[in-house]
């Protein structure tokens, strides 16, 4: 199913702010099927390991920690070119770079608490997904 899965995840800001509703219904209205979604809250461990890619760069530790401090909804998207439909939907990650009417745009406080994170590869999309949902064949 390359192309037609993304994963996503309301970041701690986002959530706590309350725009949780609000963000699935952008991403809803949008086109996109929601086949996973659970509330956690991510130890400063989890969150290391699932921003390993990043261990070596300077943001790193205070990426887990920002990761870490809420709850989070991660979600499996379903739809047609999901990736990049889903990246455009979401915008820039400064959100002063999103285009008007994005979730970046509407929803993020700064570049670091920017709302929402959506996978920038399908290869990526499925190795996020499984982190949380495991094996994603069966969507």
């Amino acid at each position: 199913m390359a192309g037609n899965i993304t994963y996503t995840m309301i970041k701690p800001d986002a959530v706590a702010a309350g725009n949780t509703g609000a963000i699935i219904k952008m991403i809803e209205e949008a086109g996109f099927r929601i086949v996973a979604m659970k509330m956690t809250k991510m130890s400063a461990e989890t969150a290391g390991k699932f921003y390993a890619v990043h261990k070596e760069r300077p943001f790193y530790a205070d990426l887990c920690a920002y990761m870490s401090s809420g709850h989070i909804v991660p979600m499996i998207l379903e739809k047609d070119n999901a990736v990049e439909d889903f990246r455009k939907l979401i915008g820039a990650t400064n959100p002063a770079n999103a285009e008007p009417g994005t979730i970046r745009k509407l929803f993020a406080k700064s570049i670091e608490a920017n709302a929402i994170h959506g996978s920038d590869s399908d290869e990526n999309a499925n190795i996020e997904a499984n982190f949380f949902f495991g094996a994603v064949d069966r969507f």
